[in-house]
């Protein structure tokens, strides 16, 4: 660090942890119900986060004591989001035997299951790296779940290029403890060790010796979010991570990567000191030097990212305090050489790929819209029995989206109508059935089991679209492209600060809404109206919408509108509106 500060707590636990190994093993033997606070802190690192459900705390037990009931979510990290229908099927099955029967894609193209005991917290990590896949990494102070581009365009050498990058990319940013293996992967019985995969990303699977090179035995300040993505489809949002690589390119052939640093959308709203940011534009590196430049960014952020205080420990509150000159400066000194300037390209498009879509091989992908992420069968849609029946019967590669739909890869053309009726027997409307503003939307976890959650989110946002649908087909704007998020704290895991439409969880009931961002997703929005109850959302979010539709410019999308208007033309026209006087 650069300067002497008293560390925060959680320091001091991963200094003293053994390479993330705490007293985990003990107490996954023992009776209770949950971890003690430095354990469930580690146990982030392993993928999981200790839970309870936020609609049951408080109820008391007979002695006037206030219950929690302890559960846990697991992540799995799969970069790039591709996998294979035996995996699904494994985490299918995974949800119904030792999850609350739902299994969530996350808005980072991984996989979350809920609602996990105690008691089947081993089985459950220990059961997704027998089917090749692991959960190390995708929470805690380190490389995150790395994102890609999922589209699999089997004949553009620049899809294949990126993919291929983003997999070394994963294998490099892997913690090297023995830790997770010896809690997850050892046979608890013969102590055997008997790896399935490459868990933590080494070649035989795990480290000759405790020794992690990239991070340290304290790891990183704060998590660590990486994407790769190109100017013409930027479906995975790369301005919003902490470090991000946009593939330019020329002749189907990536020429090199634009770096773009210090993106994050977390925010404490206790803080004034903290706020989000779209990633800032610093550099420009051949293909071969992307990994190198990667580790001199991270040990930048490992040595002198904030470790006293956790709320400004992400990398774009470095950057803020440094400045962007000196922090490529110091990037420059850790790699050995001068950085060349980026180059000129940038975003211009994006593409979520639902539909069908020609593969360049002989075969089609499916891009299926899964609202929010959620795999569940209710009486209504049995998402859950279709993708099971589809994965069983067709065995499609399977690509997870950004946006938390699904691709299915690999189809034959003649498959198509088999895979359509599927659907439709379960009650799944194809992409093409939902109408835009559902298509683009997305919405975090929040109540019941996130602990951060200030109010709800998921359980929310569809009934508020049921209503905003009506609104916009009175007013002809059905076909509106625009994005919509919505989270139930500021937090912001959904990435509502750079979308047309955020609405950030403020208080029990109560929203921040936000404009002016938009799809590309390069630019914050701001805050419009603060401190709305759920019922008043829509109604606030109409006069946005007549305001837009009567002097928007030819071509002009939502946020870019609400951006060029600004918050004191929309409020006055929504008063106007509101007093009759248009």
């Amino acid at each position: 660090m650069s300067e002497e500060k008293k560390l925060s707590p959680l320091e001091a636990t991963k200094s003293g942890s053994n390479y993330l190994r705490g007293t985990i093993a003990e107490e996954l033997g023992s009776e209770e119900h949950s971890f003690n606070k430095d354990n469930a802190n580690l146990l982030k690192h392993h993928g999981t986060y200790q839970q309870d459900d936020r609609d049951t705390r408080g109820v008391k037990d007979g002695g006037g004591k206030s219950l929690k009931n302890y559960s846990f979510m697991v992540r799995t990290k799969i970069p790039g989001g591709r996998m294979t229908s035996e995996q699904l099927l494994a985490e299918l099955d995974l949800c119904d035997e030792v999850g609350n029967t739902t299994l969530r894609i996350t808005t980072r193209q991984g996989l979350q299951l809920h609602g996990v005991l105690k008691e089947n917290l081993w089985a459950a990590i220990h059961r997704i790296n027998q089917v090749q896949m692991t959960t190390l990494a995708a929470c805690g102070d380190v490389g995150r779940n790395v994102m890609c581009c999922p589209a699999p365009h089997r004949k553009s050498a620049v899809h294949q290029q990126i993919e291929q990058l983003s997999t070394e990319m994963a294998a490099m940013l892997a913690p090297q403890s023995r830790a997770y293996f010896e809690t997850w992967i050892r046979d608890p019985d013969d102590g055997q060790r008997q790896l399935v995969g490459a868990s933590n990303g080494s070649p035989n699977g795990h480290a000759a010796e405790d020794v992690e090179p990239l991070y340290g035995p304290t790891y990183l300040p704060r998590k660590f979010k990486v994407a790769f993505g190109l100017p013409d489809d930027n479906c995975v949002d790369l301005y919003a991570n902490d470090l991000a690589f946009m593939a330019i390119c020329e002749n189907d052939n990536v020429i090199g990567y634009n770096v773009l640093v210090g993106g994050g959308f977390g925010v404490t709203p206790s803080a004034a000191k903290t706020f989000p940011a779209v990633a800032k534009r610093m550099a420009f590196v051949p293909p071969t030097e992307v990994i190198a430049v990667t580790t001199a960014i991270i040990k930048v952020q490992r040595d002198f990212g904030n470790r006293s205080d956790r709320k400004l420990a992400r990398m774009k509150y470095l950057i803020a305090n440094w400045g962007l000159e000196k922090f490529k400066s110091k990037v420059e000194e850790y790699y050995g050489q001068p950085l060349a300037e980026p180059h000129h390209d940038d975003v211009r498009g994006f593409d979520d790929h639902l539909g069908w879509h020609e593969q360049g091989d002989g075969h089609l992908f499916y891009g299926l819209n899964i609202e929010n992420g959620r795999i569940h069968d209710l009486p209504s849609m049995q998402l859950k029995s279709a993708l099971r029946e589809i994965c069983g019967k067709f065995k499609p590669g399977i690509r997870l989206t950004a946006h938390q739909s699904l691709i299915f890869t690999d189809i034959h053309a003649g498959d198509r109508e088999a895979i359509e009726e599927i659907l439709h027997r379960h009650a799944v409307k194809l992409s093409s059935e939902i109408s835009n503003v559902r298509r683009w939307s997305m919405a975090c976890v929040a109540w019941p089991t996130c602990g951060l959650s200030i109010t709800e989110a998921e359980r929310e946002l569809p009934g508020l679209i049921d209503q905003l649908e009506v609104e916009l087909a009175k007013l002809g704007l059905s076909k509106e492209t625009f994005t919509l998020r919505m989270t139930g704290c500021p937090n912001g895991c959904a990435r509502p600060y750079n979308s047309d439409i955020g609405l950030v969880g403020k208080a029990a009931g109560k929203y921040t809404i936000l404009v002016g961002g938009r799809l590309l997703g390069d630019r914050l929005n701001f805050i419009y109206k603060d401190m709305i109850l759920a019922e008043d959302v829509v109604p606030t979010i109409v006069p946005l919408l007549a305001f837009f539709k009567q002097d928007r410019q030819l071509g002009e999308t939502l946020g870019d509108f609400c951006h060029r208007r600004g918050v004191a033309e929309l409020l006055a026209f929504a008063d106007q509106m509101s007093a009759g006087a248009v």
